[in-house]
């Protein structure tokens, strides 16, 4: 019986595989046709939209890696779209079965047994139409997840404020006429950068557009500026101290307070990313014919300030899916932030911690044992297991959570998208088919998404060890176990 189920299961993948290369080739002539705008336009990503490929980009999460040459390919195989995943039976004849525990067991243990995989590994797989893990090693078991936690991150934050929820960046008039000031609203992505078309961040030269024309129709052509970043409180450094991960935590900054011209992964940061934005605030008014007196400095708008001008960040689905795809260590921990505001929680890191936390326990999902320390998960004090990471993904994809979806739109396609670019060989059986955040420290290496089985069963997984001392030897490992998924009928 065991022979006959290979055998159907061989069949079964070769028919997959011929779709796989069809639908592949369609996509890469649609991909010719699409107008690309970017990975992120107007809250939704271009490439889920059009079924095509996204803009080049590289991964957003080395943390001290080196650079990797990008893949020669371009044109991407979606992943199907995501089922109900409220757990209900399989009906009908043509219902497509599940994989079975000892089938994926057959598959997946002699992977993990791996030696190149530290001390500490874990893993769940689950399937998105039940609901129910179908293969667990250790999956109640906390390890630090590194980048994965953003997972549980982006769908606290997305509980907490919708998907349409947007982040305001304002100048208001300050006590006395001559005063305005220029208030943080926690908008990692606002931008001195040129704009153009629709769908871009937030613009601090719309900003100053705006304020200039507000300025001049009182007759005012002289102010002294201010910038009030009172909405945080706690530190700003992150426990890692200073990084070219991650800038100062604060709610004003431009660009991330990057000092060169990228907008994703390591980079030089600013000292003081308030000052050094409200600095260029300051010098495009002048631009537009306002005097502005002597340096900006820090000081607090005061209760119900009269607003003058206000620009408003892109969507909070766009700002998920954007930090999934390149792991944005800043927005992530903007979003805790914000997390904490929704619930009534001071905007630290302790505050967001708790918010997360407590968000994630509304969602039903399985903290035991689990600690929240940041949103981004650089800090080491993080620790979930692979069943809570798969459980959020599953949530993601329930049509009880809507809400959620960008935790699954966001996650980057093998081989071709954000941190997973440069990962997956051009023929692996994963390319194009598995979509997953990763998870990067020293010694810490973690993979969590989705896959499309052979048999078209959509699947959640999370990968998780701790204790590696070969990083890209891991990474290898733990894409060769999703890969396997992708391959697998597994009955």
């Amino acid at each position: 019986m065991r022979s006959q189920w290979r055998q159907a299961t061989r069949a079964q993948r070769q028919t997959w595989q011929l779709v796989a290369v069809s639908a592949a080739v369609g996509l890469a002539v649609a991909a010719g046709a699409v107008l690309v705008a970017g990975p992120w336009d107007s809250g939704q990503r271009t490439a889920e939209r059009a079924r095509a490929a996204g803009r080049p980009a590289t991964g957003g999460e080395r943390h001290g890696g080196p650079p990797k040459s990008p893949p020669s390919a371009a044109p991407v195989l979606a992943a199907l779209g995501a089922a109900a995943a409220r757990p209900s039976p399989d009906s009908g004849e043509d219902a497509v079965p599940p994989p079975t525990g000892p089938g994926l067991a057959d598959t997946l243990e002699p992977l993990l047994d791996d030696p190149v995989l530290g001390s500490e590994r874990s893993a769940s797989v689950m399937d998105v139409t039940t609901g129910q893990q179908v293969f667990g090693a250790k999956a109640g078991t906390t390890a630090i997840p590194a980048s994965t936690v953003k997972l549980a991150t982006g769908a606290a934050a997305l509980s907490a404020l919708g998907p349409d929820h947007r982040i305001r960046t304002t100048v208001v008039q300050g006590p006395d006429q001559r005063d305005i000031v220029l208030v943080g609203g926690g908008d990692p992505t606002l931008t001195a950068r040129a704009v153009k078309g629709s769908g871009h961040p937030a613009a601090l030269s719309q900003l100053a557009d705006d304020t200039a024309r507000a300025l001049k129709k009182r007759g005012s052509d002289e102010v002294r500026l201010g910038f009030d970043t009172s909405l945080y409180s706690g530190p700003k450094l992150h426990p890692i101290g200073p990084n070219e991960n991650i800038s100062p935590v604060t709610p004003l900054m431009a660009d991330e307070g990057r000092l060169d011209d990228s907008d994703h992964g390591p980079a030089p940061r600013a000292q003081d990313p308030a000052a050094d934005a409200a600095r260029t605030f300051a010098s495009m008014l002048r631009d537009r014919g306002v005097d502005v007196a002597g340096e900006p400095r820090s000081r607090e708008a005061g209760k119900r300030p009269r607003a003058l001008a206000a620009v408003r960040s892109q969507p909070l689905s766009a700002l998920v899916e954007r930090m999934l795809t390149t792991s944005d260590n800043d927005i992530a921990e903007a979003l805790a932030r914000q997390t904490a505001i929704a619930v009534g929680e001071p905007a630290s890191f302790d505050g967001a911690a708790r918010a997360v936390t407590a968000r994630l326990r509304a969602l039903r999902l399985p903290l035991e044992g689990a600690r929240i320390a940041d949103g981004s998960g650089l800090n080491r004090d993080d620790h979930v297991s692979a069943a809570l990471l798969a459980q959020v993904l599953v949530r993601a994809a329930d049509r009880g959570h809507p809400e959620l979806r960008p935790v699954l739109t966001g996650l980057p396609v093998a081989g071709f998208s954000g941190t997973l670019r440069t990962r997956y060989a051009q023929d692996g059986v994963g390319r194009g088919v598995v979509r997953a955040k990763t998870g990067t420290l020293t010694g810490v290496n973690s993979l969590a998404g989705t896959v499309v089985d052979a048999d078209g069963r959509l699947l959640v997984f999370a990968f998780m060890t701790n204790g590696t001392s070969d990083a890209l030897g891991a990474q290898r490992a733990l894409d060769k176990m999703a890969s396997a998924l992708a391959n697998c009928g597994c009955r």
